[in-house]
């Protein structure tokens, strides 16, 4: 049985109510009580000295069905009955069933109230879950080809204005891009020792190298060549190392832009 049912533990009294079922059983689902109605039914062939302390009724018996008696009739006979009964005239106004449809009415209104925060909650925090989803989905897409076709390069515009943004220094990204050349691969360069490759020392050798027996009018060119590509191996690790910074670099950036655009979109 559910936490939020109401229990209506409808007994007899003709019978026992210290071996009532109903009673029973909803002191296994509600120990404190606090959601059960205790409903005595069969008061008026009940025997004299007995009381009743929860809301007693008195329904059609079996032989007003057969007679056709309407609830009409039924509960005008009820409240004649408790109003009539000495035991019970008192206690009039909380008997019949008239009154223990305003006690459910009150009690079902009480809970309501006492839910009505955890319901908005449960709706406002659905409503963001919708929102946010609707949000990763996108726009609707357009039917035509020319519609999809604006759609495609809104968001392509999008996603360049964003990444140029990053770029530009608006954004963080493109800061780390000018830090790994203006930092991280000149200090990389300025290990490297160019001073002995390119000593003056070691450009006489190679000219003197390329002179041979009979030297050269001017500075002989493939010794130059020499020099230089001597060189670009050289830097070859730092420069390599520098471009794949800046990739890293570049296609964070791109996954930046790309959910950014999407956001947008």
């Amino acid at each position: 049985m559910q936490s939020n049912c109401i229990i209506l533990a409808i007994s007899p009294t003709n019978q026992d109510l210290a071996k009532s079922d109903a009673i029973k059983i909803s002191r296994e689902v509600d120990p404190t009580g606090e959601r059960t109605f205790g409903v005595l039914t069969k008061i008026d062939p009940m025997d004299k000295g007995t009381d009743v302390v929860d809301v007693g009724v008195v329904d059609r018996s079996q032989a007003d069905i057969n007679k056709n008696v309407d609830m009409i009739a039924t509960r005008r006979r009820e409240r004649e009955y408790f109003a009539s009964t000495p035991k019970y005239k008192h206690l009039a106004h909380r008997m019949g069933s008239e009154h223990l449809a305003k006690v459910l009415s009150k009690h079902l209104e009480t809970v309501i109230k006492s839910k009505i925060p955890g319901i908005q909650n449960l709706i406002n925090k659905t409503i963001s879950e919708l929102e946010f989803e609707l949000s990763r989905l996108g726009r609707p897409v357009a039917n035509d080809a020319w519609g999809k076709l604006y759609m495609i390069m809104e968001i392509c515009r999008a996603f360049h204005q964003n990444f140029k943004e990053h770029l530009d220094g608006m954004c963080p990204g493109g800061d780390k891009i000018y830090n790994v050349f203006d930092d991280k691969l000149l200090t990389a360069l300025k290990r490297l020792q160019f001073d002995r490759q390119l000593s003056m020392e070691n450009v006489k050798k190679l000219i003197t190298e390329a002179n041979g027996y009979q030297p050269h009018l001017i500075a002989p060119e493939q010794e130059y060549l020499r020099l230089i590509e001597s060189t670009l191996v050289t830097i070859r690790g730092p420069t390599e190392a520098c471009v794949d910074a800046v990739h890293a670099i570049l296609k964070d950036l791109v996954y930046k832009a790309m959910g950014e655009t999407l956001v947008c979109s």
